[in-house]
């Protein structure tokens, strides 16, 4: 679709999408489960500047890090992402703007929805309730004593010749 006379005509659009139809999310995920819910809204804010809103929720299903086993991770992404056409017109969006870098006036809105959930996935997925450590670290060297255990070498000492 063309991103300027989507903008032009101030249109939206809504509805669902198969997190299956997203390649490289499903990459990242341990299934290509469930679908996300959007709202895309093309317009121009009050200074001229093209931009996409974007709300996408939906959960996706993850591999803990912790104990490996998948867990659905509710996401809800709301974004405005301002159009740009060169790299220098980044520093002209104002604040709450995340730039959109068209190469041309074609874009894909399935591909915005996977990237914006793929910059929402955490970089070390855990399980929710197990983000606390089982282990308590203490920086007081009274408290850091650590068990005796037997040396697996000693065993060897019976062994040197004298």
């Amino acid at each position: 679709m063309d991103a300027w006379r989507m903008v032009s005509a101030r249109r939206s659009f809504n509805g669902i999408l198969p997190v299956a139809l997203l390649p490289r999310l499903t990459d990242a995920l341990a299934a290509p489960d469930g679908t996300i819910a959007y709202d895309i809204e093309f317009d121009r804010d009050d200074l001229g500047i093209a931009y996409i809103a974007l709300r996408a929720q939906g959960e996706l299903t993850l591999t803990c890090q912790r104990t490996l086993e998948p867990f659905a991770m509710p996401v809800s992404i709301d974004t405005r992402l301002g159009l740009i056409t060169r790299e220098e017109e980044e520093a002209g969006l104002p604040a709450g703007y995340e730039p959109l870098l068209l190469e041309s006036s074609e874009l894909r809105p399935a591909e915005v929805i996977e990237d914006e959930l793929l910059l929402a996935l955490p970089l070390i997925p855990v399980k929710p309730g197990l983000e606390e450590s089982d282990l308590h670290w203490s920086t007081d060297p009274e408290q850091t004593e650590l068990p005796q255990r037997p040396n697996p070498f000693a065993a060897l000492g019976s062994l040197k010749k004298e």
